[in-house]
């Protein structure tokens, strides 16, 4: 009995404890919880020197102005988690934006309107991932020279001229949901149902077996060719809503290349947690990078700062969240 008794607590004394619910929430969402704190944050200390920060206006403007942003960078957190990266998602929004609007203002029904920016983004995106996936270009290489191609072929086009008298009913970032603003439902429900899909879908967790070992996930049966040229398709889906978004949320439509959007994009996904090599990262924390940006582009506005500083602040953060990155790999690898 007392041997039993001195093998039992042995045991006890040895078995490996399970790590409590908060340092295995830390461990999986890590940067996520990071980066909802540093919003938090800065609302607080914003608000203390500028009560008006938290209007309901610019309130808004932070949710609803950038919502167009977390829709595309939910599709790019999937190519990234995969590996891969689009460095082509800015040139392709804006002339998805000029398709749907054209088609719009000439008079062709609205849903169609709406509809043809997630097709033709899909198609394009498929070519994209049919090169990267069996042509074995690199990914950088091939949106490269898509972002040229669409960048050129959309001021050739177009001569940069805006897009006007749009219709009404045609602006659907500027209507309501339940007293919500539709860019805020758009952004809030995606990123809901791609998380979900991501995690708890077989397709969902391929991705990240693509991105953390390619061979490994070759060797279980995981179809990679296919699963690449899908995810750049869902890509291309995402940057259709996102150009819906971006495209109704004022009176007109420049025909024109958003600047810098593609980087902003990526930067949300990377700061999210997506981790650049892939193979791990959360749809919901590129939405929370969105979110953070949109903060710190309004606070400097409301502390009288140069709002230039905004792009010298994410280049920071690029930095410490790759180096930050590359030292937990580094640890798992010890």
């Amino acid at each position: 009995m007392m041997t039993t008794t001195v093998e039992a607590t042995a045991r006890s004394r040895t078995a490996p404890q399970r790590p409590g619910f908060f340092k295995r929430l830390f461990a999986e969402y890590g940067q996520e919880i990071v980066v909802l704190a540093a919003i938090v944050m800065l609302f607080a200390i914003v608000t203390m020197v500028n009560p008006r920060f938290i209007s309901a206006n610019n309130l808004t403007t932070i949710f609803s102005g950038n919502a167009y942003i977390a829709v595309a960078a939910i599709g790019m957190a999937m190519v990234i988690v995969t590996g891969n990266i689009d460095v082509s998602v800015g040139a392709l929004i804006g002339v998805l934006a000029t398709i749907s609007g054209s088609l719009a203002v000439a008079g062709y029904p609205i849903w169609f309107a709406w509809l043809a920016p997630v097709v033709v983004g899909m198609a394009v995106n498929a070519i994209i991932g049919i090169l990267v996936a069996y042509a074995r270009i690199p990914s950088i290489v091939v949106t490269l020279g898509a972002l040229s191609i669409l960048r050129g072929g959309l001021i050739s086009v177009t001569g940069g001229t805006w897009i006007t008298d749009l219709p009404p009913d045609y602006l659907i970032a500027q209507k309501q949901i339940f007293g919500l603003p539709v860019p805020l439902v758009f952004m809030v429900v995606l990123t809901l149902l791609a998380a979900f899909w991501m995690r708890y879908t077989a397709f969902g967790r391929s991705l990240y077996a693509i991105g953390g070992n390619a061979e490994a996930a070759l060797a279980t049966g995981i179809p990679i060719a296919r699963r690449t040229v899908a995810v750049f398709v869902i890509h291309g889906a995402f940057a259709g809503l996102a150009t819906i978004l971006f495209a109704t949320q004022l009176q007109v439509i420049q025909s024109t290349v958003p600047p810098n959007l593609e980087l902003t994009v990526i930067t949300a996904a990377v700061i999210g947690g997506v981790s650049i090599l892939g193979g791990s990262g959360t749809v919901i924390g590129s939405t929370l990078a969105t979110i953070l940006f949109a903060t710190i582009g309004s606070a400097l506005i409301f502390v009288n700062v140069s709002a230039y500083w905004l792009r010298a602040v994410i280049g920071l953060l690029i930095l410490a969240t790759v180096l930050a990155d590359m030292l937990r790999r580094r640890g798992r690898g010890a």
